[in-house]
């Protein structure tokens, strides 16, 4: 792109008061902002920015933008995982973490691990609802869902209960830690409590590498898990 070119798209952001420095309210500055005088970009500048394209239907809020574009991004997990507790099983880890649920603070996710051998099986889906904005780094989600558990000869399902806590270290998803403790049919005396730790990070646009530990604890039998997963991030 030649330097008059650019000149010519700063003069426009110019006049459109989008600058850092402006004392203007940004209410007032979309209010105030003419969408008409982006008309005067070179139609070959245009046809190959879709930000230019959507200003000149709109001028968005960038500060709402910022705080409710999601902060992490789902994830389609292919896993290894590792059963210290069932003399060291191994098995598998396949699952769907946070599928958005429009631009609402819920999430919907689903997972599955099994040990080879049969000794452990570990099914379910959660719901989450985040209690601050998407694109904090920091949130918090009271979670619900459904869970069946089984280790050795002892299994427990029924209603999942608890609490996540995400912290988002990249707001592109590249790398995240997430905290977790549920309990598996509450007040029961089959309840199981779940406590999870899961940490990523991205190789690639797409692609992240993690792992997570678990524990899972019942008036029958104590259980850990360590898992070595890819995810697919959407």
């Amino acid at each position: 792109m030649s330097l008059k070119n650019w000149v010519k798209i700063l003069s426009i952001i110019l006049s459109c008061q989008i600058v850092l420095g402006d004392n203007t309210p940004l209410a007032a500055q979309e209010k105030d902002a003419n969408p008409n005088q982006l008309n005067n970009i070179p139609p070959e500048i245009l046809d190959s920015s879709p930000v230019l394209q959507r200003w000149l239907k709109k001028i968005p809020n960038v500060l709402e933008d910022i705080r409710h574009d999601p902060s992490f991004r789902t994830r389609l997990r292919w896993g290894f995982s590792l059963f210290p507790s069932a003399d060291d099983a191994a098995g598998i880890n396949l699952g769907v973490e946070d599928i958005f649920l429009g631009r609402t603070g819920l999430t919907l996710s689903l997972d599955y691990q099994a040990a080879f051998n049969g000794d452990r099986t570990n099914v379910g889906t959660n719901l989450h609802y985040f209690l601050f904005p998407l694109g904090n780094y920091v949130n918090f989600a009271p979670l619900v869902g459904y869970r069946y558990v089984q280790s050795n000869q002892f299994s427990s399902d029924g209603v999942n209960i608890g609490a996540r806590l995400m912290l988002a270290l990249s707001r592109s998803g590249a790398a995240d830690i997430s905290l977790a403790q549920s309990f598996v049919s509450p007040g029961n005396r089959d309840e199981v409590g779940i406590t999870k730790l899961s940490v990523g990070y991205a190789i690639t646009h797409h692609l992240r590498l993690s792992t997570d530990l678990e524990q899972q604890n019942s008036r029958e039998e104590k259980d850990n898990r360590v898992g070595i997963n890819l995810e697919w991030l959407w």
